[in-house]
């Protein structure tokens, strides 16, 4: 026979492309490789598992997740058998998930949803959170529940982000002892070093955002309504939002398209678009062609010089890459004293009555922590575990709640929240497609990029921008460090109200021509070993 027959058989492939490294696997790559039988979603279940058991209370300890599905791998098989008889749902058919332990899941399947708190242990909710219904719906696996700062960081503005009383500090993957920001910090954590494909956060006011900028991640803070907030532990309505934590935009939109839509169990749903946009489709390499971007550079008058820099040097980048840059185009009447004094008379007055009705709604609660005022006196009743010595024996964000009524105050601070002229002023002042900016500027009163899309109901997307340098002095753990060697910073996207598809086009082409994630990896240690060739066949 001629050599010719060799064109009919099967390519060779290669461990590399059997097996994806398991720290950037993306959705697709994974979805590939099920589809092609190169490995089951028992075998990346076991493998995700294997690296969770690695890092998270052993080795560096990072504390990412507080506790894994112990239904997984029956439901894993159940959904290869469905592949296997009757293809694939979709794109997250067998792809585990992590979701931050403020997103209900079924009590039947055997994890618990507690907001990091022991007094929800063993709590029984009504019924799936709507956006892990629609991960199940489309064949994800709900693998675990990821740590966070307890109560979202509102139990007190006191503690180090990524503490809770379930599991402890978690802390980054990145700087040994570092802040992982919050309060989405395990799951900014967990998308970061591979141990699930990705995963959900709650974002109030920059909680999925700046642990996406910490950790060196992808993720969207969306627009009020977009994703269901039912049942998920609140902090108010008027700004909670759930948005996807991922290692790349196009996992961030395969995702978003996912979890987004109207639900009439939250009415501010009812309020976006009939259609959930492909977000997919603007996945485009030359998608900053004729952007118009503004540099809200009054946002930017104090914090670190080397984030800065960075942030200066990626404006050339823009350009390159066909866009406009308006700088400065400033937010109009921002004082973020201001800003911040009537945004948390708002979010502290919402707390109590929000939480108290999510508490009222739970089928049983062995604690008996129906209200603030219970888990208030849980906490004291269980200081040890709760209100531990010397960092964490704080809980004055839920006093200041507890004390608070729905006033005169409340309602003038709503208001005039309502006149700030910020994000949305400045779009149409400059007549501006979005504003960019540092995702975060540690500093003095700064409230980094997501305060002006949270009061205003809209999105922010962080992308990874860079690194601190080798030679930044290593800061004291008190009891995480606020910066070291490599640190990660990240870039933010801010744009109108229900705009997802515009920055993720924005965001996307702009990591496509950087690949800045990819400029450092995780400090060794922080870096699980297990891969999937270490599973398959065994």
């Amino acid at each position: 026979m001629s050599n010719t027959d060799t064109d009919t058989q099967m390519p060779f492939k290669t461990e590399a492309s059997m097996f994806p490294d398991l720290y950037e696997a993306s959705i697709s790559e994974l979805q590939e490789g099920l589809e092609a039988g190169y490995f089951t979603s028992v075998d990346l279940v076991k493998a995700y598992l294997a690296r969770i058991e690695e890092v998270n209370t052993q080795g560096p300890t990072l504390r990412a997740v507080i506790e894994t599905n112990p239904s997984i791998l029956k439901q894993a098989a159940d959904l290869d058998s469905e592949r296997r008889s009757s293809g694939a749902r979709g794109p997250l058919h067998g792809i585990p998930i992590l979701l931050k332990d403020n997103i209900a899941t079924l009590h039947s399947e055997g994890m618990n949803t507690t907001a990091g708190s022991l007094a929800l242990v063993g709590a029984v909710v009504p019924r799936d959170a709507t956006v892990a219904a629609k991960l199940r719906r489309a064949g994800a696996l709900l693998l675990g529940k990821s740590s966070l700062s307890e109560w979202s960081n509102f139990r007190s503005e006191h503690l180090a982000p990524g503490f809770s009383g379930r599991i402890g500090q978690a802390s980054s993957p990145y700087v040994p002892q570092g802040n992982a920001s919050g309060s989405s910090s395990g799951s900014g954590i967990a998308s970061a070093i591979g141990l699930a494909a990705a995963a959900l956060g709650s974002d109030t006011d920059g909680s999925v955002v700046a642990p996406s900028s910490f950790c060196n991640v992808v993720g969207i803070r969306t627009s009020l309504g977009l994703t269901s907030r039912s049942g998920v532990v609140p902090i108010s309505a008027h700004q909670d939002t759930i948005g996807p934590m991922c290692r790349s935009v196009k996992d961030l939109a395969i995702l978003l398209g996912t979890i987004a839509g109207r639900d009439p169990l939250d009415p501010y749903s009812m309020e976006q678009p009939e259609i959930v946009p492909d977000y997919t489709k603007a996945l485009k390499l030359d998608g900053l062609k004729g952007a118009r971007l503004g540099v809200p550079r009054n946002l930017l008058q104090q914090g670190d010089v080397v984030i800065l820099q960075a942030f200066n040097a990626s404006l050339d980048t823009f350009r390159k890459l066909g866009a406009t840059i308006v700088d400065p185009a400033n937010l109009m009447s921002w004082d973020p004293k201001y800003v911040a004094d009537i945004e948390y008379k708002v979010l502290h007055a919402d707390f109590k009555p929000d939480l108290n009705k999510y508490l009222s709604e739970l089928v049983e609660i062995p604690t008996g922590t129906k209200t603030l005022a219970d888990l208030i006196a849980f906490n004291i009743a269980h200081a040890a575990q709760e209100l531990p010595e010397p960092y964490w024996n704080d809980q004055t964000t839920f006093l200041t709640a507890e004390n608070l009524t729905l006033d005169k105050t409340y309602y003038d601070a709503l208001d005039a929240l309502g006149k700030v002229r910020g994000l949305e002023w400045a779009l149409d002042e400059y007549k501006l497609d979005a504003l960019i900016m540092p995702t975060y500027m540690p500093g003095k009163d700064s409230l980094g990029s997501s305060t002006p899309a949270a009061i205003a109901g809209c999105p922010v997307l962080s992308v990874p921008l860079g690194f601190q340098p080798d030679s930044t002095a290593l800061a004291e753990a008190t009891p995480t460090r606020e910066n070291g060697p490599l640190m990660p910073f990240g870039l933010a996207f801010m744009g109108a109200k229900y705009s997802e598809t515009v920055l993720i086009q924005y965001a996307y082409a702009f990591e496509q021509a950087t690949h800045a994630r990819l400029q450092q990896r995780a400090f060794p240690e922080a870096i699980p070993k297990t891969q999937l060739i270490d599973i398959v066949g065994k």
